[in-house]
């Protein structure tokens, strides 16, 4: 009897199986890929000659001319171009009807020449308002680097001043930053800031020289704030052009300008060119400033007040996001409510003439 033949095991499940179908499968990728890269470059000069055809066939359409990006909201130009004589018309009118007040108007719309005048180039006492081109004469030093914004001005005896302010309270020998003696001499029109400033600066007869060079022919310095004679003096135009020449670009870094509109616009009397402008839009408030914002305008402006005169100068931001130069100054009686008056009628007449008045529907929205 043969032996018999032992059985064969059965087959242990495991990986073999599914390694084996992977490995087919990678095969059959690598052909397929294979065939069809061999495909394409054999079939790519016919494609290439079938596309040239069809260009030669087809002239392509030329491509559109690039278009210069626009450069946006022009900075404008202290250049008058158009008067507004109906404006200075108005002006004049509401003038004559005080004769005893000596009066003096200049607008300039910096982005295209529109201007309206009154007796622009007289000069007349300044007050506080020839605090801004001050200010921007010290800017300009900040920019050469011969001034420190933080540089401590020392207060003395010969500068302290009275009137508006508060410095003048504080002992001599306290010292003042640069840049807290600008802001209050703008802020609340603090007189021995203004004058920390005028010494710092070189003097009466240096700042004089200054604007001069600056073209500002009629603003001269003769005495120390608070003037309250009248002999420091200035015109329309003057204080018009020393705002425009620091909007334009025309003098300071865009980082000194926007000090001097932070500065600017943190001077708390408003109630002569913005309240005029209100009012010929036919507002009127105790905050006119908040009221103009909601007209889409915006004032930074600096005013003067010696009893026997009064002075306003300011950039106005119109709502069409162009710029306008106002400044207007009256001589008269001692505290004489007209003088005042008459500041903001002529301001309102540059709000109808510029804006116009809101209708009905609007006003309403308001």
């Amino acid at each position: 009897m043969s032996a018999s033949r032992p059985s064969r095991p059965n087959s242990t499940p495991g990986w073999g199986a599914p390694l084996r179908l992977v490995l087919r499968l990678a095969v059959m990728g690598i052909g397929l890929g294979v065939i069809t890269g061999t495909t394409l470059k054999l079939l790519a000069p016919q494609l290439a000659n079938g596309t040239a055809a069809n260009n030669a066939a087809t002239p392509a359409a030329p491509l559109p001319s690039l278009q210069p990006l626009p450069r946006g909201l022009s900075m404008g130009r202290f250049e008058p171009r158009t008067e507004l004589t109906a404006l200075s018309q108005r002006w004049a009118q509401l003038a004559a009807q005080h004769k005893d007040l000596q009066a003096s108007g200049y607008l300039l719309v910096l982005d295209d020449g529109r201007y309206a005048q009154l007796q622009p180039d007289k000069p007349l006492p300044a007050a506080s308002s020839i605090k801004t081109p001050i200010l921007l004469a010290g800017l300009e030093e900040l920019d050469s680097g011969r001034l420190r914004w933080n540089e401590p001005l020392a207060l003395t005896k010969e500068v302290i001043g009275g009137g508006a302010g508060w410095m003048a309270s504080k002992p001599p020998g306290t010292r003042f930053p640069f840049w807290e003696a600008a802001t209050e001499m703008i802020r609340v029109s603090d007189n021995s800031a203004t004058n920390l400033l005028i010494k710092r600066l070189g003097g009466k007869t240096a700042l004089n020289a200054r604007f001069q060079a600056l073209g500002l022919t009629s603003t001269v310095i003769n005495n120390w704030l608070p003037d309250l004679n009248g002999t420091n003096t200035t015109n329309s135009h003057d204080l018009a052009r020393a705002i425009a020449l620091v909007d334009t670009g025309d003098k300071l870094s865009p980082r000194a300008r926007d000090l001097f509109r932070e500065v600017m616009g943190k001077s708390r009397t408003n109630t002569l060119l913005p309240l005029g402008l209100l009012m010929g839009l036919g507002g009127d408030s105790a905050d006119p400033d908040s009221d103009l914002l909601a007209h889409g305008i915006t004032v930074l402006n600096k005013t003067g007040d010696i009893g026997i005169a009064y002075a306003d100068g300011g950039l106005i931001e119109l709502p069409n996001g162009q710029r306008a130069v106002a400044a207007f100054m009256v001589k008269g009686p001692f505290n004489d409510q007209r003088s005042t008056d008459l500041i903001r009628a002529m301001a309102a007449e540059v709000a109808r003439t510029l804006i116009g008045k809101p209708t009905a529907t609007n006003a309403a929205a308001r």
